[in-house]
């Protein structure tokens, strides 16, 4: 074979063709997922969101005072007054693996500018390890598809730009990670090297759950998988060690994290490791016990243990004897909960997936994992066939089954789903490969060679369709957006330093212990940026603060201000986002709704358990009289509506009416030379600027504490 020939040799090793090819394509596979994950560069060189500002500035903490003082750290800037015990509530692993990095390679380079870079790496590397992960399940070629296929991963990439100095990167590094060692481990014929792979995968399995919860659905497969192990395997004297040594390395490692100890072993991933663990041993125990019928002895106990688990369950739903996972992940396993919880469901990342959104993700990768699995269970049922054995089968269509589910009723977590379809769409692509590349003595060579030609540029086709096509939802397109910061988070595709502007204002212009006031999506720019003390932020941890803050936007202002001196506030922020019309009138005319809190106020008071008709129309969005005269937040945003119009038959009318959009005028209710309980200190430059189109508006009022309350 050409594969075989030998290109260099140093000493025992010999370097041959088919070594260059897997680096080749390794390096391809890297390369491209790096430039994918770039494009957002262009744009400007930011952390992207709002989580990785506070990882910058907890690494930054972990940079500046060390591991030690990490672990000490209250956070004082983090809900004011209470602060906030960070090794014990954020993402441990995430902080220190990228100090350690930053140590080493950082050299003189920027904390910040490292961390805009360090998703890119470590998302660009798990294509390397999905290769050797696929490659155990699959042999050499599954793993260089896979490796392929993950750099183009829209759902992957989505969650992995540059910038996006969040969990699931480093999480997605480490959760592959320890499924290859694993997997590796119980396929090694040297116990030395079993043992040493089980032990490194049980203290990744601790890394990838203390980088990222999500990590948790790649344990509850694994559990799966234990519970099918004594039917699968033969060699019951190795699985009966190794599959213990490795949940009591997880077990252990976890100990040392204060967030995940007994969060995971009490916890969905914690349970399935140590049920399915001890389901395993007693199982092969009574197995090697029974003198015939082992197989179906095993089976009812198995029956037993599904009887049996799901029954205590129900009862700890009641009496709660064991800790219950959070709302997060209850919604990943029952898609109904989404209901339930108004603050979980106002956050986008935790709505349910849809079919269009499953499509867009996974394109012509659905199609080959379906034919993968056809494929594969035809090959297993030929027993000469040697593609892939039945344990790693089982555990490849286990994967795919839980990962397809909990991303379908968890969009953050198609993340985990695109894994699992990898996994299948390489298994399918090199099944499919093998049927069209083997030697058929009965084909005439230039037909044979003309079908693998065409094979081999209708594959190439099929996987560059997603790249470039549809325009506007080709990985491309969706993988190239501006940071979050650069545009507000608006539906409104622009640049604007509004943001940066502001927070550098705050930054410069407040007292250093200054409290700022706003909802809890700004609390990390406010203390990363601004460098100060805010009420709420993005990791929610206390939900009734945050019920309170909406409570007070929607109150009158005057109990807003007894409710601001409350809670210790010195500022409050509000963020509106619309577009200035280009239409020619006495005064300029706007409309919002373009993704500031002027779109979120109907979350508000979802959260605040308000009733909506008091202060919405029956579109849901527009606000009533009562919500622009009566609530503090009405009060603050600075623009009145004067019409109502259907922007669709040009009709106009002085009061709302259903299908007709609010028309707005500048209006700033609380000016900074005025007596009322806020004060206007500062509007961004786009609401002052009077251009036509997208406008990004930042206004920072004062409390006024020498305020005299009317009643």
């Amino acid at each position: 074979m050409l594969t075989n020939t030998r290109l260099v040799s140093i000493g025992n090793f010999n370097l041959k063709l088919n070594h260059l090819l897997i680096i080749l394509i390794l390096a391809l596979s890297f390369s491209v997922s790096f430039l994918l994950r770039s494009q957002a560069a262009d744009f400007g060189f930011e952390l992207n969101e709002f989580d990785p500002f506070f990882n910058y500035r907890a690494t930054q903490y972990v940079v500046d005072n060390g591991i030690g003082a990490y672990f000490e750290w209250n956070d004082s800037l983090s809900w004011y007054p209470h602060g906030r015990d960070v090794s014990a509530t954020s993402q441990v692993m995430l902080h220190l693996t990228a100090a350690i990095t930053y140590w080493i390679f950082g050299g003189d380079s920027d904390l910040y500018d490292f961390t805009i870079l360090f998703p890119v790496v470590f998302g660009s590397l798990s294509a390397i390890v999905i290769f050797a992960l696929v490659r155990v399940i699959g042999g050499t070629t599954a793993g260089l598809f896979s490796a392929l296929l993950f750099s183009i991963s829209l759902p992957i990439l989505i969650r992995g730009p540059i910038g996006w100095f969040k969990s699931e990167p480093l999480g997605l590094f480490f959760g592959l990670l320890t499924v290859y060692f694993l997997l590796s481990g119980i396929n090694s014929q040297n116990k030395k090297i079993a043992f040493a792979k089980l032990i490194g995968a049980g203290i990744f399995t601790t890394f990838s759950i203390s980088t990222w919860g999500g990590n948790q659905f790649f344990i509850i497969p694994l559990g799966i998988f234990f519970l099918a192990l004594p039917f699968l395997r033969t060699d019951h004297k190795f699985i009966i060690w190794a599959i213990p040594l490795y949940t009591i390395t997880t077990i252990l490692a976890s100990l040392g994290f204060e967030r995940v100890s007994s969060n995971f072993i009490f916890g969905l991933g914690g349970i399935s490791l140590i049920v399915s663990t001890l389901f395993l041993v007693f199982c092969i125990f009574i197995q090697n016990k029974s003198l015939k019928n082992k197989t179906r002895n095993g089976l009812l106990f198995l029956v037993a243990l599904l009887i049996i688990v799901p029954s205590l369950m129900i009862v700890n739903s009641d009496s709660q004897f064991l800790p219950l996972p959070s709302h997060r992940y209850l919604n990943a396993l029952n898609p109904f909960l989404t209901t339930t919880d108004p603050l979980v469901d106002s956050i986008s990342e935790h709505a349910t997936t849809t079919l269009e959104q499953s499509f867009l993700f996974h394109s012509v990768l659905m199609i080959f994992s379906g034919i993968g699995i056809w494929l594969i269970i035809k090959n297993i049922q030929n027993k000469n066939s040697s593609f892939i054995k039945n344990d790693m089968l089982s555990f490849s269509l286990i994967l795919g089954i839980v990962g397809v589910y909990v991303s379908s009723t968890f969009v953050r977590l198609e993340v985990f789903g695109s894994v699992a379809v990898i996994v299948l769409a390489s298994l399918g692509l090199t099944a499919l490969t093998k049927e069209f590349f083997k030697n058929k003595p009965q084909a005439k060579k230039p037909i044979g060679k003309l079908i693998k030609l065409s094979y081999a540029v209708g594959i190439i086709i099929l996987l560059l369709i997603p790249m470039i096509f549809p325009v506007g939802g080709s990985v491309f397109a969706i993988s190239k957006v501006p940071p979050t910061i650069l545009n507000g988070g608006t539906v409104f595709p622009i640049i604007s330093t509004d943001w940066l502007d502001s927070m550098e204002w705050i930054k410069n212009n407040t007292p250093e212990d200054a409290v700022i006031a706003a909802w809890w999506d700004y609390g990390y720019w406010i203390q990363t940026k601004a460098e100060r003390a805010s009420l709420a932020d993005n990791s929610t941890i206390h939900t009734n603060i945050i019920v309170n803050i909406a409570k007070m936007l929607l109150s009158n202002p005057d109990d807003a201000w007894i409710s601001l001196n409350k809670m210790q506030a010195d500022y409050v922020l509000v963020f509106v986002a619309g577009q200035k019309l280009g239409i020619n009138s006495v005064e300029p005319l706007y409309v919002l709704e373009g993704g500031g809190d002027e779109s979120k106020k109907q979350w508000f008071m979802r959260i605040a358990d308000e009733d909506l008709s008091k202060y919405l129309f029956s579109d849901g969005i527009s606000g009533t009289d009562y919500f622009w005269n009566n609530t503090l937040l009405g009060k603050m945003f600075p623009f009145t509506p004067v019409t109502y119009v259907n922007f669709q038959t040009t009709e106009e009318f002085s009061t709302y009416l259903p299908g007709f959009e609010p028309v707005y005028v500048k209006e700033i209710k609380y000016p900074s030379d005025g007596n009322g309980p806020l004060r206007l200190v500062y509007a961004s430059p786009s609401f002052i600027e009077e251009k036509v189109g997208p406008l990004i508006g930042i206004f920072i009022y004062e409390v006024n504490k020498e305020y005299n309350l009317t009643s």
